[in-house]
């Protein structure tokens, strides 16, 4: 999921942009969430508490502590290479984009995309 940052950077923007997405996860996938040491979760606190997410960070300079988010950030760097603003995009590219993501086989998945291991997830979910 692509979260755009209309209102700004700093951590009270980015709380602002993240909680809804978050919160509107289903329950299966917004028990936790895994940072960085960045300055933008300054507030973390209130989105855990308003999205009812618990929050983890990593070490600092430890990115092999989210893989996950390190692969993906490599393959956005595909279509907005390092230090392109997004502001000339519109939500409906970023979706797109995501899209394309989502649909890309990963190894680590064993070359299922990551819209069918989510799917899967929620089939399980929701069948419990």
């Amino acid at each position: 999921m692509l979260v755009p940052l209309h209102a700004g950077r700093d951590a009270a923007a980015v709380a602002d942009a993240l909680t809804p997405v978050i919160a509107g996860l289903p329950d299966a996938l917004h028990r936790s969430l895994t940072w960085d040491q960045g300055w933008e979760m300054r507030s973390h606190e209130r989105i855990a508490v308003d999205a009812d997410c618990e929050i983890y960070f990593c070490d600092p300079h430890s990115p092999w502590q989210r893989g996950s988010n390190e692969n993906t950030n490599g393959l956005l760097r595909q279509y907005f290479p390092k230090g392109t603003s997004l502001a000339g995009h519109t939500p409906q590219d970023l979706a797109g984009v995501a899209d394309e993501l989502n649909g890309r086989p990963r190894k680590t998945l064993g070359w299922k995309t990551p819209a069918e291991a989510l799917a899967e997830i929620l089939d399980r979910d929701a069948a419990a």
